[in-house]
């Protein structure tokens, strides 16, 4: 029996490596190949869209408005900046060097040294690449770069797992920004995104999401920042944060939740799509009582890895009644749903493991008719960048591919 249980082990150690290896030479493979296909093509920008006119809610003075288009919200946030009177509170995973990222910086350090209370947030891994030079904020501007990989300590530290994903702006208790986009001159009209504008009490709740943050990881070297006003108390507009730091991760149950009210129709963008299995038997109950589930990807993301972990799931889906459409030629990028033309979120939480179980996320949850309304007709003209997945073309896609995904499926928790 020893030398028998000694066998199994040892051809289980084989198997495990064997399968290691398999995997990570077919991550290799699908990363070469993407960037092969990044230098074949050319960058491309234009993709439909349209201007939303802001939304009141039906309860309160909170008023929504969308911005689906890059070029359109940095104006919006840039003038937000220069009209800051008393602070400024702004929070990005990805902030680039470019010239887009230096506009940015030059309009807040403008306001600092005209006395306006200026703090950033940025994650040090996101930012990898970006050059250390341009990360040198000026004095003026109070500046947390959220666990920056400076050694290999920071590597093997199991904290340094959870990033901070929030992409958040505030001014002066006014008004609120937040949503999908990052700060880049490639997200302005090269990426399809969506971001929110929020104005009335509810730009409190998104200052509080930002002051917690700040004043629970800015370390001695930076001031605290006192809480700014009273919070709001709207049932109409929640904002949800996933807090790894408080092991509070509400945005996966505010999804799981508001599919299984759903009786008409649900309506799903995503760049990044790895549903854990209470989210996909969730949208395949619905699909199976009537429910019209429909859902917009990338075709090809800027992870292709998590590109091949989501689509070991999509047999199951289009075999339950869920549509599954592919966005083209662009990255979509936009973190949004709707549901039964009352229900609506947008913010910065993917569906996959590090955003609904431990990335530092935000999203807002909204109930109003005339909001999803708007974010219906955004869906449809996305839909109209599109190519449905049939399940007969699913089926029929080569045997190499089933067998990549296949190999791939034990990488799912990883992301």
């Amino acid at each position: 029996m020893r030398f028998l249980s000694a066998r199994v082990r040892r051809y289980f150690v084989r198997f495990l490596v064997a399968l290691t290896a398999f995997q990570a030479l077919s991550v290799a493979a699908l990363v070469a190949m993407a960037q092969l296909r990044k230098r074949r093509e050319e960058p491309r920008e234009g993709f439909p869209w349209e201007g939303q006119k802001e939304v009141g809610m039906g309860i309160g003075d909170g008023r929504l408005k969308l911005y689906p288009y890059g070029v359109e919200l940095y104006e919006a946030m840039i003038e937000e900046i220069e009209a800051a009177k008393k602070h400024i509170f702004l929070e990005t995973f990805i902030w680039k060097g470019d010239a887009m990222g230096q506009r940015f910086v030059e309009a807040l350090a403008r306001k600092a040294r005209e006395g306006v209370d200026v703090y950033v947030i940025f994650d040090g891994f996101a930012n990898l690449v970006v050059p250390s030079k341009f990360k040198d904020f000026p004095d003026e501007i109070h500046t947390l770069h959220f666990r920056p990989v400076d050694g290999p300590g920071r590597l093997i530290d199991p904290r340094s797992i959870f990033r901070d994903h929030r992409k958040i702006l505030c001014v002066d208790g006014r008004v609120a920004f937040m949503g999908g986009y990052n700060i880049g001159s490639l997200y302005a009209a090269g990426w399809r995104d969506t971001h929110l504008r929020i104005r009335g009490d509810e730009v409190s709740e998104v200052e509080n999401a930002f002051v917690d943050f700040w004043n629970i990881h800015h370390g001695d070297s930076l001031p605290r920042i006192e809480r700014p006003g009273e919070r709001a108390w709207n049932s109409h507009l929640v904002l949800h944060r996933n807090d790894p730091y408080l092991r509070i991760f509400p945005i996966r149950a505010m999804y799981i939740e508001a599919i299984d009210r759903a009786s008409e129709r649900i309506y799903l963008t995503h760049a990044y799509f790895v549903p854990d299995r209470a989210m996909r038997a969730g949208l395949i109950e619905a699909a199976r009582r009537g429910v019209d589930v429909q859902i917009v990807l990338p075709k090809e993301s800027n992870h292709v890895t998590v590109d091949w972990l989501g689509r070991r799931h999509y047999y199951e889906l289009l075999s339950a009644g869920v549509r599954i459409f592919r966005y083209e030629h662009i990255m979509i990028h936009s973190k949004t749903a709707t549901i039964d033309g009352k229900w609506s979120t947008v913010g910065t939480a993917n569906i996959d493991r590090l955003s609904l179980l431990g990335n530092y996320e935000v999203n807002l949850e909204v109930y109003d008719r005339g909001f999803a309304s708007q974010m219906e007709r955004m869906f449809e003209l996305d839909k109209t960048n599109t190519e449905e997945l049939t399940l007969k073309e699913w089926e029929n896609r080569p045997l190499p591919a089933k067998v990549v995904e296949r190999a791939l499926a034990s990488l799912s928790p990883l992301v």
